[in-house]
């Protein structure tokens, strides 16, 4: 289609909500359409692009499932999933059918009322595509358009499906699959040009976003986020200006590996200014003395577009305006997380604004014409700047800056940030933000004469081991309170918390408000539950049998309101933290299902399964102290990214404490070196480490096996002992925390008397 004018394009759109009240039944011969997608807010039936509107909202008008009726919630129909790995789709509906993507980007179509299963596609992604993907094989959903659904698998195919069928029209690589490029978020589609990025910064690549033809996949443009060293009279203007900001010896050198600022999720449109805002990842590597260094080897310049909110034109991908939320950023402070557009009045002012909490810890509002700053406040605690200044810039704690220092530090936020990819919601009614944020510092360690690894493993400059936790009770447990999940309510008018619920721990689902005032989250301790819009008060829940991250949506199918969440535990929290943390603030499992709702609805799960882990019993550790030391290094670089910090696993995937290859050295080197199961995404690690290595890397695992061994025995006389004493009427013996520096010597600066964690989570979603 032509695109319109924007001024003509509002106009354009307004007598269309009377036609998208009707649901688009009413257009259903010509399919998914630009009027369509711009009227996609009036439609109450279905749910037709990925945040319900263009705006990214998440906001529903639907009203019959609300504070009163909600009591009457049950399970309409529930879908098991053929992937147990986690699960992060939006689904769509259209015309009473359901489509949603499941793990190693599959996707599956439901009559939307009754679960009856239309069809399945496999895309089928090679197994050991999973080693290019920072944070597990997730995909977070499908873009419509015509008769056709569009999707973008985790090797980086763009794929046109039949809507009513699932076969194949075409299907175009869009990334270079030499390289460790993947694709988790879903599409965007604009005027018939299907919009999508790319993940892999932490691997070594160059971010990009790129348009393509929706009838015949041919690529219209393509915007790169970073320059690429070489930057002649040709080249764009915004990437000249770009490269002002940048060291161009170290995106183009010998060991230069990208840059990152990767476009992996966030993207959200305007009509009426028919601007494209695209969120732009971290760093590759993460620390910028490495990245970007000056003329002291310290980090240097401001490295855009790295960590920005960036608008481009959809129609030819031209830059517009930018606004940079964390110049020279060195913590993988990505601003990939959830744009929301909004109308509303700040300081008795009508002001078209721009939301984002991204990774950083800060709340921003902005004007989305100009780009103007507004606005900015902590929404969780932080102490890499003690604030925001009124150009929009931040104020750095200089101490936190590991790049210049090239001394360890403990920062608030880490990698995992103060809000990951999970989807915010705005309710206009409430004028209020939702926000699925948590709590969780990390040490940044600069790891000395560090040098990129293009094969295999995080390419981030820190050493991952830095932060491990020692095996214990004491520190565990001082940890284990440090650490903390929110659903917050957040005023980006006054730029403050309304209400804040808490949850025992991080990693929460997406958010969906309705005009029934309600907000309706998942959350990691398996439960589905919905709140009142004005003061967080739960009025519902649902056991859900597994941890919950993916954002819920609604719609209807002949006058019934429908809430439908894709469970399934997973993610990069899920596979990074330590496993003992996650278990601490209660084990959960992976049981990867789609679940609907309605009022009245009486559908059961089958029973819960007990959740059973394989015995500890590691082989006797006789392996040289030197030999466990070069298994920790190569450990923490290679393996700590899908295993866990310090070996310590949870329930996403193998426990490599528990294997059964750890008591073999044949059985090891088959797995690790030589790649057996690569099908299953463990591919061998020959191209970046030795037969010693990898041995040493089973001796390091067995040292950490035997010592939590002996902490599990502590753990369990402890236990014995308070329960005895409760027993003859005594007061719990609790065992005394240990305080004072992390073990292994001196500590990192510590920036805060709060801030007693130093657990490492090495984590950036893609």
């Amino acid at each position: 289609m032509t695109s319109r004018p924007p001024h003509k394009r509002a106009l354009w759109a307004a007598p269309l909500l009377a036609l998208g009240a009707l649901g688009l039944s009413a257009c259903a011969d010509s399919g998914i359409t630009s009027d369509a997608l711009l009227a996609a807010g009036a439609d109450d039936a279905n749910w037709i692009t990925h945040g319900r509107t263009y705006s990214e909202q998440r906001f529903s008008p639907l009203q019959k499932i609300n504070a009163q009726s909600v009591g009457d919630l049950g399970l309409a129909w529930f879908a098991d999933m053929d992937t147990a790995r986690g699960q992060e789709a939006t689904p769509l509906v259209i015309d009473g059918k359901l489509y949603v993507t499941t793990a190693w980007s599959h996707v599956k179509a439901y009559d939307a009322a009754t679960g009856e299963p239309l069809w399945a596609y496999d895309p089928k992604v090679p197994g050991e595509t999973g080693v290019k993907v920072c944070c597990d094989v997730v995909n977070r959903g499908v873009a419509a358009w015509g008769d056709a659904l569009f999707l973008g698998t985790l090797d980086g195919r763009l794929v046109k499906l039949d809507r009513e069928t699932g076969k194949v029209e075409w299907e175009v690589v869009t990334v270079n699959q030499d390289m460790a490029y993947s694709i988790t978020g879903a599409p965007r589609i604009i005027d018939g040009k299907v919009i999508i990025g790319n993940g892999g910064a932490e691997f070594g690549v160059r971010g990009y976003i790129a348009a393509y033809d929706a009838e015949d996949g041919k690529e219209l443009w393509r915007f790169y986020t970073v320059p690429d060293g070489t930057e002649g009279e040709d080249a764009p203007q915004h990437l000249k200006a770009a490269a002002q900001t940048w060291n161009m010896e170290a995106l183009a050198g010998s060991d230069a590996i990208g840059g990152g600022g990767t476009v992996w999720d966030s993207l959200a449109y305007d009509p009426d200014h028919d601007l494209l805002y695209i969120g732009v990842g971290n760093g590759s590597p993460w620390n910028r003395a490495y990245r970007s260094p000056g003329e002291d080897g310290t980090g240097e310049g401001d490295n855009l577009y790295l960590s920005s909110i960036v608008a481009v034109r959809p129609d030819t991908g031209e830059y517009v305006w930018h606004y940079q939320t964390t110049p020279g950023e060195t913590w993988d402070y990505t601003a990939t997380q959830h744009i929301i557009l909004a109308d509303m009045q700040i300081e008795g002012q009508d002001r078209k604004v721009l939301m984002q909490a991204p990774k950083n810890g800060f709340f921003y509002v902005l004007d989305r014409e100009t780009g103007e700053f507004i606005s900015a406040e902590e929404y969780i605690p932080q102490n890499w700047a003690s604030g925001i200044d009124e150009n929009g810039r931040p104020i750095f704690n200089e101490e936190t800056r590991v790049d210049k220092t090239g001394k360890p530090a403990m920062v608030m936020p880490g990698p995992l940030g103060g809000h990951n990819w999970h989807p915010m919601a705005y309710h206009p009614g409430e004028n209020l933000v939702y926000i699925p944020a948590f709590e969780a510092a990390t040490v940044y360690a600069p790891e000395a004469d560090w040098k990129p690894d293009r094969a295999r493993g995080f390419n981030v400059g820190f050493d991952l081991g830095a932060g491990d936790l020692p095996p214990d009770l004491g520190i565990r447990r001082s940890v284990y309170g440090t650490v903390k999940g929110k659903l917050m309510a957040w005023d980006p008018a006054a730029q403050e918390a309304r209400w804040v619920v808490e949850h025992p721990g991080p990693w929460n689902g997406g958010i969906l408000a309705t005009d029934g005032g309600l907000v309706f989250q998942g959350n990691s301790s398996s439960e589905f539950a919905a709140y009142k819009a004005d003061t967080g008060e739960k009025v519902w829940s649902f056991a859900a049998q597994t941890g919950v991250v993916a954002p819920p949506m609604t719609y209807t199918v002949d006058g019934a309101q429908y809430i439908a969440v894709l469970a399934g535990w997973g993610g990069a929290y899920a596979i990074t933290a330590d496993g003992h943390l996650i278990n601490n603030q209660g084990p959960v499992r992976n049981v990867s299902r789609l679940l609907v709702f309605k009022l009245g609805g009486d559908a059961q799960l089958p029973p819960e399964l007990e959740l059973a882990s394989l015995p500890l019993d590691p082989p006797p550790s006789r392996a040289s102290a030197e030999t466990i030391a070069l298994g920790k290094e190569k450990y923490a670089r290679y393996c700590a990214v899908c295993h866990a910090p310090a070996a310590v696993g949870s329930t996403e995937l193998p426990d490599l404490r528990r294997s059964g290859s750890l008591g073999s050295r044949q059985a090891w080197k088959a797995v690790v070196y030589d790649g057996i199961l690569k099908d299953n995404g463990m591919v061998s690690f020959a191209p970046s480490i030795t037969e010693e290595e990898a041995e040493a890397i089973r001796a390091y695992v067995i040292q950490r096996a035997n010592e939590d061994k002996a902490l599990e025995a502590a753990t369990a006389e402890q236990v014995a002992a308070q329960e005895a004493s409760q027993d003859q009427g005594g007061a719990p013996a609790l065992p005394q925390k240990k305080t004072g520096p992390p073990p292994n010597g001196e500590g990192p600066v510590f920036l805060r008397q709060t801030m007693t964690l130093w657990v490492y989570l090495p984590i950036c979603v893609g």
